[in-house]
């Protein structure tokens, strides 16, 4: 993963008001397997970098593929201009 997708989940992220406040702590046991591949092929270093990376790109997903999926077999009504 590239820095700059890193920067721009997080700016996202800034400006979308989820990060205005830290007053939360999160606990939770993981595999360390999971841990160091994901800090590996993000480039992350830290713990709380990775959880809030994590967390900023699930509340930033769009739902493009489950809009996409539910839009199959469906044409729209379209007006040609006749």
């Amino acid at each position: 993963m590239s820095k700059a997708r890193f920067e721009a989940v997080m700016l996202a992220a800034e400006q979308s008001g989820l990060l205005s406040e830290k007053g939360s702590r999160i606990g939770g046991r993981v595999s360390p397997a999971l841990v160091r591949q994901a800090k590996r092929q993000t480039g992350i270093e830290t713990d709380t970098d990775l959880i809030e990376f994590a967390l900023a790109t699930v509340a930033l997903e769009d739902n493009f593929a489950e809009a996409f999926k539910e839009s199959r077999g469906k044409v729209p009504t379209l007006k040609l201009g006749f």
